[in-house]
């Protein structure tokens, strides 16, 4: 059985992914993922956490899946906020400490996206660079499609650590803004 794995196909990530194969050390990296969705969202079935498992699995499961693909297995895990359209917490990896921030909220876009119009902000900053991937996604889907029919496609497998990271994310204690948390969390906590 095959999956869908778009992220893994963005030429950004495959390029982030390629300067980290073969890390010893452990980097620190922000994360952003702010992907904007309507009212819609939270009348459907995405927006009832009993039947999409909430904000963290039905848009984060491509997220974490990108970050343990990069970065490595998870080790440990915080979730320090956790609302029906925001989550962020800390993450660590074999290779990352990763402080993420997960949202569908247009309020929650940087002012800078707001004022060009874009619905979505995509961002992983480490070592004072930036790799912004907001840009890109329009045949990531096509092209999965096109490995699995071709036989080459990701597996059910390949998509277990995310899926054991959504849950472990899913079932944690919120500890609130305590300890080392991603930076608009508290902007949204206003």
């Amino acid at each position: 059985m095959h999956t869908i794995l778009q992220l893994r196909l963005h030429p950004a990530i495959v390029a982030l992914r390629d300067r980290f194969r073969g890390s010893r050390g452990v980097t620190d990296v922000d994360i952003a993922y702010i992907t904007s969705r309507g009212r819609w969202y939270h009348q459907s079935w995405k927006g009832d956490t009993s039947k999409s498992g909430g904000i963290a699995t039905n848009i984060g499961v491509h997220f974490f899946d990108m970050l343990s693909w990069i970065f490595g297995p998870q080790r440990a895990s915080t979730v320090h906020l956790r609302t029906d359209d925001c989550a962020a917490g800390l993450l660590e990896l074999e290779h990352a400490r990763v402080r993420w921030f997960l949202s569908i909220n247009a309020d929650h876009l940087p002012a800078g996206q707001r004022a060009k119009g874009q619905r979505t902000y995509r961002a992983i900053t480490m070592g004072g660079g930036a790799v912004e991937f907001s840009d890109g996604f329009t045949d990531l889907h096509t092209e999965s499609y096109r490995e699995v029919l071709a036989g080459r496609g990701f597996t059910v497998g390949d998509a277990r650590p995310a899926i054991e990271m959504v849950h472990s994310i899913r079932h944690a204690p919120v500890v609130g803004l305590a300890g080392d948390f991603h930076p608009l969390c508290a902007e949204v906590s206003r």
